[in-house]
């Protein structure tokens, strides 16, 4: 197939870069790192058993005037951002028959992407990823990597099957499911508590906030399950002590939400938190930890634009 991955960061040049390996044509839209992806192509550094490759997109792009091609589908793996207007950013490359692939993080992403693109398929994936940009074309990979792919509100369509077979011939675990939106939840279990609490914590890592609070966050993972039954996705009860042990298991992890904290960027505080509690009040269920923390990060956000 023909793959336009939109966002050329971490998530985007480490799956664009395993999409080229299992066969396709990948062609990235880069932004602020179009002329060292141009010259250099990007530089994938895994601690794992995947080791060190290049990946060299098959185009790069930085408007729509320069893609030679109509994608068979469009991967996004930006960040979900209230400044980000991912419709508009989308659009002059959609074509007939392109499917709209979000890697992506956060509940409840989805809608506005479908409400905009009424008559196209809509690919919802997850990565459960430790992975970084350390610098303009080179990716830092410290740990796991598989996804999760289905297609949005529900279903699997041979596109998505494609995506996910040519993932595992990169050697990369890729699942495919029927219920997408169940599989964000249980991403959300584990999003809701330790990206946010490590900005709060000032700083801390995933080990760090596993040895100093975890009443805290045994709480808000309860509350998140509780909100996903509400909604009428209900989660294994085993999945708490499951994300709790395989966070011990992982590397002294910085999360996605502190890494943009501590760079002054937006942090994806409504895709993760915001979501979230305002499904919890569409159906009635206590999330007093949840929303405590929600209003925490929404003022520290605020506090950092002030200060910038």
């Amino acid at each position: 197939m023909n793959i336009l991955i939109i966002g050329a960061g971490a998530i985007g040049s480490f799956y664009g870069s395993l999409l080229a390996k299992g066969g396709h044509h990948v062609a990235v839209l880069a932004r602020s790192d179009y002329e060292m992806i141009k010259q250099h192509g990007i530089h994938i550094i895994s601690d794992t058993a995947l080791g060190h490759w290049h990946f060299m997109p098959a185009e790069v792009i930085k408007d729509q005037d320069s893609l030679s091609f109509e994608p068979d589908v469009i991967l996004l793996c930006t960040k979900v951002l209230k400044s980000l207007d991912r419709v508009a950013l989308i659009r002059p490359f959609v074509g007939s028959n392109t499917a709209i692939g979000l890697l992506c993080n956060g509940v409840d992403v989805e809608d506005s992407i479908q409400a905009a693109f009424k008559t196209h398929e809509i690919i919802s994936g997850l990565a459960f990823i430790c992975v970084t940009r350390t610098q303009p074309g080179t990716i830092w990979h410290q740990a796991y990597g598989h996804v999760a792919l289905g297609n949005y509100p529900y279903g699997l369509s041979d596109k998505t099957v494609l995506l996910a077979e040519a993932i595992e011939r990169a050697g990369v675990k890729a699942l495919t499911t029927e219920n997408i939106v169940s599989a964000r939840w249980r991403k959300c279990v584990w999003n809701a508590v330790f990206n946010p609490l490590s900005v709060l914590g000032g700083g801390l890592n995933t080990q760090e906030m596993l040895a100093a609070l975890d009443p805290i966050i045994r709480a808000i993972m309860t509350e998140v399950m509780m909100i996903a039954e509400g909604v009428g996705h209900p989660l294994d009860p085993c999945i708490l002590e499951e994300q709790i042990e395989g966070t011990l298991k992982m590397p002294p992890y910085k999360t996605s939400m502190l890494l943009d904290y501590e760079s002054g960027h937006e942090m994806e505080i409504e895709a993760i938190l915001g979501n979230a509690v305002r499904a919890a009040q569409r159906v009635g269920v206590a999330h007093p930890h949840l929303e405590t923390v929600y209003h925490l990060m929404t003022a520290k956000a605020k506090r950092s634009r002030e200060n910038q």
